[in-house]
């Protein structure tokens, strides 16, 4: 039979998310590596009872779940829930459905396959996930072809308006203001992907999305090459993720984050020139 599945979100509703988590007996940590990834929700979990298992692939882990399932070459944290499956003989279980989700996260994760982390080992695991009725071309296009026209209008927006290239700095960036997220009624996953069209330009190693969220100012960071985006985030937005892909965040106003993040380009400046575009596709 069919198992009822309820969803909690912490912004709407804290206190029910709150004593889910406190009363859980098992809790799911899936594609973070530190709690405080998760907000306030992040210290009751800590506080919970309950076994924890972390499945990841981001560096550095904060050692709290009793089971972890973790490996930062893995290209995507679904790629790393296919193997445990497979680990624990569950392959005949994986249905259409979970196969689809499961290629969903490794084709998002890789940009479409496109990225340096796309192994041989991912494309064996989509292969079988085809093998196992996962339809890619419903999937990529309920993934990238299934915009809003506002979506669309927002992002002729950002390249049209918002888009600052620093060439001495190899660098491009998109700031986005609280007012352009309403303008063009912004939805969460909106601005999803929009850094890398500051990345696609020629001569640029360097890009990042910075948006006011009016809580904070919430920023993406992508690089190409050798050039540690996780790093820069870490020491100066605290942030951190993967070297060519991380984020950060600033309780700075939108104006002043964009002044200190390109003030502290000029302290990078041999290393991302140093810095090619052509990415190391062996490294």
């Amino acid at each position: 039979g069919h198992q009822q599945v309820l969803v909690y979100t912490n912004e709407k509703d804290v206190e029910a998310a709150n004593k889910v988590m406190a009363e859980a007996d098992l809790i799911c940590c899936l594609d973070f590596s530190c709690l405080d990834r998760i907000n306030t929700l992040g210290e009751v979990v800590r506080k919970s009872p309950g076994q924890k298992v972390l499945i990841d692939h981001h560096l550095d882990p904060e050692d709290f779940a009793d089971f972890v399932f973790w490996d930062i070459k893995a290209a995507a944290t679904t790629e790393i829930i296919y193997d445990m499956i497979i680990l624990m003989e569950g392959r005949d279980l994986i249905d259409a459905n979970i196969a689809e989700c499961l290629y969903a996260g490794i084709m998002t994760d890789t940009g479409s396959f496109k990225h340096p982390n796309t192994t041989r080992h991912v494309h064996e695991v989509a292969a079988d996930l085809i093998d196992l009725g996962a339809d890619t071309a419903k999937v990529g296009k309920l993934v990238y072809d299934n915009n809003s026209i506002n979506r669309l209008k927002f992002i002729g927006f950002a390249l049209s308006e918002r888009l600052q290239i620093i060439p001495e700095y190899k660098t491009a960036f998109f700031a986005i203001s609280a007012k352009d997220l309403s303008r063009f009624e912004s939805r969460t996953g909106d601005t999803e992907g929009l850094v890398n069209y500051a990345l696609s330009l020629e001569n640029i190693v360097f890009a990042a999305v910075l948006i006011d969220r009016t809580e904070a100012v919430k920023i993406s960071f992508r690089s190409v090459g050798d050039f540690p985006a996780n790093a820069f985030a870490k020491n100066h937005f605290e942030g951190g993720g993967h070297k060519n892909a991380a984020g950060g965040k600033s309780d700075d106003s939108l104006e002043d984050t964009v002044e200190k993040f390109k003030n502290l380009l000029s302290q990078y400046k041999e290393e991302l020139n140093a810095t090619n575009q052509t990415v190391n596709l062996h490294a």
